[in-house]
């Protein structure tokens, strides 16, 4: 008799553990489910000690996170709290010693952290509601120093301001692109959909009716900033006295060159008079919105680069170093860039139709993804995707950021992923390699001090460093292993090879792509081939980062994965990638 009561009483404790158990899950999972309909932000710790982000989301953002859910589901009210019901509530990686080796805890950490942080950042920095329709008509800016000219239509193919182009798509104002317009010595400042600046130095004859430009300005209440399909806008002639003193300085000197055989059809305008200087031609240019200013003894002359004039060529600068008037009997130029941009790429769009062919770009971290989809955008003129969201690449207009990376609007979808399951979810794969040593450096410099800025020596020196390379250098070797072994078809492609011989390499990305790309678009590229996202500034002077024994171990690596290559008969990599 005893022993069935014994047992009876044993289930009734687990019975009782088990309630207590669910109602605390209940009322834990109920809480979350508040804070997100309330849209109450939690606290995000900061330090080098701060928990993951994903202690600090609601359940849906969790769910974005693992791709149950669309970004745009957010900010649906019509959302079912019972979908939200069946996403986990993550736990803390740091309560808990994972198995497996460092290096793949470190990777993935890294993976999840990519995905996710664009979801932390809209919790705890939401981004501004959508651009408000001003029923008044619109005025100049209070703030802006430039006059109001007036509202024009603009068409996405055949720009009204063809100068300069920059976005932001969370703080635009109309001082912004003002100031970048001016330093760039344009005289029209142009903003369009709440978010963009278009510079020019010509306007049509006729303007548009002032109240179709209603949209407010992303990053200035109150302040008008065109509308879709047409720009409110400014005159700058009184921001460019600071500008004009630094056109010297912005005309750069790109060479010496032989002059093309037709003169008058490669060069679109020309000025002749005396005493011709530099800053003479490159601002006479520079009105005429060309990005060349060619100089032969007292004649300047303006174009854009052409496979007659591509700028490839270029001669001992002695041969152009002579008198004027000597100069110009001789068949050389000297060339310089003026301030103007070469807009013959710059028109973007997504695809028309679905692509068929999921094709993806991939590369390790600090491999050089952003700059190989800023030249495959420009020579394309479709928008990348990415795998993940990062709000700053958005911002500067890479608009396929936003796009689901499964929408296949996009010519290719930026990863850093490896796996078989990862892999294989792609049709065909643009597989990016850059000197592990190089890309160490450059994801270093990216984890402490974002997309544009140089870690500081306190990172170098401290332990953070060495057990960087530690993880990620295995990481380097295992993503092109990966893909060489699941990529259904692939092209490989060495970031120097890239940077040696941009056109041609882009040539073939392009042709892999099934794109139909014009010789000049793939100048223009070239001509615009740096992008906004090079760090800049001067490079702080730091001793050689790399121990004897990190140089052993990425050696070993770079070993690996030549012998690789060379077994799926592709070149082997660079010799260059061994530290001589």
């Amino acid at each position: 008799m005893a022993k069935p009561f014994f047992r009876l009483q044993k289930f009734l404790r687990r019975t009782q553990f088990l309630l207590f158990f669910l109602t605390a899950a209940y009322l834990m999972t109920g809480s979350l489910l508040l804070l997100q309909r309330a849209r109450v932000a939690l606290p995000h710790p900061q330090g080098p000690r701060a928990a993951s982000p994903l202690q600090t989301l609601p359940v849906a953002a969790v769910a974005l996170g693992v791709g149950l859910l669309d970004s745009r589901a957010l900010r649906d009210a019509r959302v079912s709290p019972e979908l939200l019901l069946g996403v986990d509530v993550l736990r803390n990686p740091l309560a808990r010693a994972r198995p497996g080796p460092r290096w793949l805890r470190s990777r993935n950490s890294e993976l999840r952290q990519l995905r996710r942080r664009w979801f932390h950042h809209f919790m705890t920095d939401p981004p501004g509601p959508p651009a408000m329709v001003l029923e008044a008509p619109p005025r100049p800016a209070t703030r802006s120093r430039g006059t109001y000219v007036g509202c024009f239509s603009d068409n996405g193919q055949e720009r009204t301001l063809k100068g300069a182009v920059f976005y932001d798509l969370r703080k635009m104002t109309v001082s912004h692109c003002q100031d970048a317009c001016a330093e760039r010595s344009y005289v029209y400042a142009g903003l369009e959909a709440g978010a963009e600046c278009y510079c020019g130095n010509r306007l049509p004859a006729m303007s548009v009716r002032p109240e179709e430009c209603n949209l407010e300005c992303k990053g200035e209440k109150g302040s008008v900033c065109g509308a879709v399909g047409r720009l409110s806008v400014y005159r700058v002639d009184e921001l460019q006295l600071g500008s004009r003193k630094r056109e010297w300085r912005t005309a750069t000197y790109r060479g010496c060159f032989r002059l093309p055989e037709n003169v008058t059809h490669a060069f679109a305008d020309s000025l002749a008079q005396a005493n011709v200087t530099v800053e003479t031609c490159s601002g006479f240019c520079s009105q005429k919105e060309f990005p060349l200013a060619v100089l032969r003894g007292w004649k300047c002359y303006c174009a854009y680069p052409t496979p007659q004039f591509s700028l490839r060529d270029a001669m001992d600068s002695s041969l152009c170093d002579q008198d004027p008037e000597v100069q110009r009997l001789e068949d050389y130029c000297e060339v310089y860039q003026t301030p103007v941009q070469d807009t013959r790429c710059t028109d973007r769009r997504f695809l028309p139709n679905k692509s068929k062919v999921f094709v993806a770009l991939s590369s390790f971290p600090g491999a050089g993804n952003t700059w190989a989809r800023h030249l495959i955008e420009h020579a394309t003129g479709f928008y990348t995707g990415s795998y993940y969201f990062d709000g700053t690449l958005y911002n500067k207009g890479f608009k396929g950021e936003k796009d689901h990376w499964r929408s296949r609007r996009t010519i290719c979808v930026k990863t850093h992923e490896s796996g078989r399951r990862e892999i294989e979810m792609f049709d065909s794969a643009i597989l990016l390699i850059r000197n592990p040593y190089r890309s160490l450096v450059a994801e270093f410099n990216r984890k402490c001090a974002g997309h544009l800025g140089y870690a500081a020596d306190r990172n170098w020196k401290s332990k953070e460093w060495p057990d960087f390379v530690n993880s990620y250098s295995s990481w380097w070797s295992s993503h092109v292993l990966d893909w060489l072994k699941y990529g259904k078809r692939l092209l490989v492609v060495h970031y120097e090879e890239l940077r040696r011989s941009l056109v041609p390499t882009l040539r073939q990305m392009v042709a892999f792509l099934n794109v139909s790309v014009s010789e000049e678009r793939l100048l223009c590229v070239e001509n615009n081939k740096e992008g906004s996202f090079r760090r800049r500034g001067r490079r702080p002077h730091d001793p050689e980062p790399f121990t004897p024994e990190m140089k052993d171990l990425i050696n070993g690596y770079i070993r690996t994965v030549d012998k690789a290559l060379r077994d799926h008969n592709w070149t082997g990599l660079p010799r260059e990638y061994v530290p001589r």
